[in-house]
């Protein structure tokens, strides 16, 4: 099967004209994406870029100048058909390159459509072995491993792009939905898909608490839900802390990002928007570890903070069941390290 992909990848010939870039999962790691994406503007200004995803993700992309050919996953994209359906929509489009950075069966099936009809394609490398090898490990021993943004980077240099290594984000100027700013501004993201990458509710509800006494304003970021429940508590409680669910969207909650002064995440989304907006993030790992190639680009490893634990890290994407039970590793950052790495960005 291997051999297989390997044939059905071609790419060095005639610089293209209209490269299209498919990646419609997780959020996360299309939150990635537009580092790269951003390099290879700066190499190729003059190429068309379109993006193939999920619409929700268009605000990652904002000011790069691309196009978007929409995928519903869960609806007429779901079956390997409706794929072949949207490779050819693309062709109609006037794709003449494909970059798949996502490396799945949905889109190997549009790649496929691609390259029987004599278009050029290049995947992604995920380098499975590599990463099951570290988690065996416990990481020790082990060099880290390619960042997932220069694996995206890697698939442009196989069609034959001359891409350098994206530099990290710059700041912009982006809108203030939360109105003027008066003090220090921090932002708090304890939640994951995954409970090995979520902070345990009781040390959260610490850290809000001294994170509100000694910043100006606090913003909660979460989803629905119980999630929505605890940050709403936390607002209740405290006079300066802000629940920002339901209140933005992905865009608004971006430009909010923008302008904080620090934001403690997990190894999650807002980690990766952090990244794009540049603004500093500590960074918070349990299961998981940044090693592995998915610490939020240009983040600055001082701000890294996890366990020595012998029993992490034990899953690359923070699946995988505590053994223990008790998520030991996510505990075993307290809540007075955050406050004092947060001090130690913001110049406190």
């Amino acid at each position: 099967m291997n051999s297989e992909r390997k044939n059905r990848e071609t790419g060095g010939g005639t610089t293209p004209r209209h490269l299209l870039i498919l990646r419609t999962s997780a959020m996360g790691d299309v939150a990635m994406l537009p580092h790269a994406v951003r390099a290879l503007k700066e190499a190729c200004p003059q190429m068309k870029v379109t993006v193939a995803t999920r619409p929700l993700f268009r605000p990652f992309f904002a000011g790069l100048d691309v196009d978007f050919l929409d995928v519903d996953t869960k609806g007429s994209e779901h079956s390997l058909a409706g794929m072949w359906r949207l490779a050819h929509k693309a062709r109609e489009m006037g794709v003449d390159a494909v970059a798949d950075v996502h490396g799945v069966m949905r889109s190997e099936a549009f790649r496929l459509s691609m390259w029987l009809h004599g278009i050029p394609v290049a995947y992604i490398r995920k380098e499975r072995a590599a990463k099951k090898a570290f988690i065996r490990r416990g990481g020790r021993g082990c060099s880290p491993l390619k960042h997932t943004v220069v694996r995206y980077v890697d698939v442009l240099r196989r069609l034959g792009l001359a891409v350098e290594n994206p530099s990290p984000a710059v700041k912009r100027m982006r809108n203030n939905p939360m109105g003027e700013k008066h003090g220090t501004w921090v932002g708090f993201a304890p939640f994951s898909a995954q409970k090995g990458k979520t902070y345990p509710e009781d040390l959260s509800r610490e850290l809000v608490g001294l994170l509100s006494e000694r910043f100006e304003r606090v913003f909660v970021h979460s989803g629905g839900g119980q999630e929505q429940a605890f940050a709403q508590e936390m607002e209740q409680k405290y006079g300066n802390v802000t629940a920002l669910f339901g209140k933005v969207k992905l865009e608004g909650e971006m430009d909010v990002i923008s302008h904080l002064d620090c934001v403690v995440s997990m190894d999650s989304l807002v980690m990766h928007l952090a990244a794009l907006v540049a603004t500093p993030c500590v960074s918070v790992w349990g299961a998981t570890h940044p090693d592995l190639g998915f610490l939020g680009w240009g983040g600055d490893a001082d701000n890294v903070l996890q366990s020595e634990l012998a029993c992490r890290p034990c899953s690359v994407f923070g699946a995988k069941p505590c053994r223990y039970g008790d998520y030991r590793c996510m505990r075993a950052v307290t809540p007075r390290q955050i406050l004092q790495k947060v001090e130690q960005v913001v110049g406190r």
